[in-house]
């Protein structure tokens, strides 16, 4: 890298010192127009990032607050692939095929920030991670709020970023950008996909009532099951009680759910606000009554609310271990997963392990980390093996088209072991729940 270095300055020298007789009409070299010609454009932390035998890439996720688990979740993906990474472990080299150990040979390195679920410190540990450690990639997020932020920084940064757990239709629509791409299913796939199913097991023209977070991430989600349901079955809100992030008192919310007449509660709340408002509408005799349904669930919600509270709980997810069963790949990473650290993965860590992993298959294919060309080949729309299946991204909205995994919780007494919480009712393919690419005012904008 030295020589590459010096090499570099001679050419620059070269350039100057030939500065006047080239105005004059002469001409350099060919070998040094050459040299000079090869040197890379500057897009973000490139080629700065890349001097050397590893890159980095920064972790920002929630370690604090009301999505702490789901953020340690996180972590021990990231952590997982990245070692699967280096090492060139089976499972990584099935999801990203060019892959050998490293990234184009270089070694990844990383650290982890606390973003605190909040977006202005997610924007500032990432700042850091750019400006300081010359980040080729950041990565993270359980809110949408942060996710959206990050998008932003990342496009202005020319920095490539990607979302882990983000539910919101605004990431991958109004606040799209060309430097990011989204992972996980979303609130309108969430609904395309469970909204049948409901219909289908609870009938026509029920009432609903809506516990919705006060963030894009709760709003959108609220605003597609009522679309949808409305037209597949003739659902009505009876109520949508919207509470501040980090709610640890839903008493009043709860009582206006109880006494607003509905058949169904359709619970948005996330990480610790889902599991203290259903403890709490267990209290106020609300499941008693209603239907719970949880659009965008992680499905160890199970472990900390009780396996009795979710029988009979309809939820969406991104992932559930028994699909081990269908998918070979989810059967090698849940084996490769639990031999680290000792029981079946959630939803989280198979977003984090998968975004490593289709980056890395984007670089390898794209052969530079020069943001532009690594985010071209993304485009491409190459299809990639995952857990779930075959998956690719979406060129002009940077979604990714994958399925959508409908559970239902099961009885205590058919549950094969203490984590087999759920029935896997139904696998819906990604692509027919998907929206026009444009339909939630999506433009990339640049690539430099």
């Amino acid at each position: 890298m030295s020589n590459q270095r010096n090499s570099r300055s001679v050419s620059r020298r070269t350039v100057l010192k030939f500065g006047a007789g080239l105005a004059g009409g002469l001409a350099l070299p060919a070998p040094m127009m050459s040299a000079w010609a090869a040197e890379p454009t500057a897009v973000g932390t490139y080629p700065a990032g890349v001097d050397g035998s590893s890159v980095f890439i920064g972790i920002c996720t929630p370690r604090t607050g009301t999505y702490a688990a789901q953020g340690e979740d996180e972590i021990k993906g990231y952590e997982l692939a990245i070692e699967h990474l280096n090492s060139g472990a089976d499972l990584f080299k099935k999801m990203s095929p060019k892959t050998t150990t490293g990234v184009l040979g270089k070694k990844v390195l990383f650290d982890i920030a606390d973003s605190e679920a909040k977006p202005n410190t997610a924007v500032q540990a990432a700042s850091a991670f750019i400006s300081q450690k010359k980040a080729l990639m950041i990565t993270g997020s359980v809110s949408s709020a942060v996710a959206v932020a990050l998008n932003k920084l990342a496009d202005r940064e020319k920095v490539i970023y990607l979302p882990c757990i983000s539910g919101s239709n605004d990431t991958t629509g109004k606040d799209c950008v060309r430097y990011s791409f989204r992972e996980c299913f979303y609130a309108q796939t969430a609904a395309q996909a469970i909204a049948p199913v409901l219909v289908k097991a609870l009938g026509r023209g029920k009432k609903i009532a809506f516990l919705t977070p006060d963030y894009t991430y709760g709003h959108t989600v609220r605003e597609s099951m009522e679309t949808v349901l409305g037209k597949l079955g003739d659902w009505t809100v009876a109520t949508n009680q919207i509470s501040p992030l980090g709610t640890t008192d839903f008493s009043t919310y709860l009582l206006n759910v109880s006494n607003s007449g509905a058949d169904v509660v359709v619970n948005i709340n996330f990480g610790r606000d889902a599991v203290l408002s259903i403890k709490q509408a267990k209290q106020f005799g609300i499941l008693n009554k209603m239907t719970l349904v949880m659009p965008y669930n992680t499905p160890f919600l199970a472990e900390q609310v009780g396996e009795d509270v979710m029988e009979g709980v309809y939820a969406g997810t991104d992932y559930w271990w028994t699909i081990e069963d269908r998918y070979p790949l989810a059967k090698l990473f849940n084996t490769e997963f639990k031999k680290k650290y000792g029981y079946n993965p959630e939803w989280g860590a198979n977003a984090a392990y998968a975004q490593i992993a289709m980056w890395a298959d984007a670089v390898e294919r794209a052969g530079t980390f020069n943001p532009p060309d690594v985010i071209k080949s993304y485009e491409k729309g190459a299809t990639v093996q995952s857990t779930v299946g075959p998956v690719h991204f979406r060129p002009e909205d940077h979604q990714l088209v994958r399925p959508v995994i409908i559970v239902r919780g099961k009885p205590q007494k058919k549950m094969s072991s203490k984590d087999d919480f759920y029935d896997v009712i139904e696998i819906v393919e990604g692509a027919p729940l998907m929206q026009a690419p444009d339909a939630f005012g999506c433009k990339l904008g640049s690539y430099t």
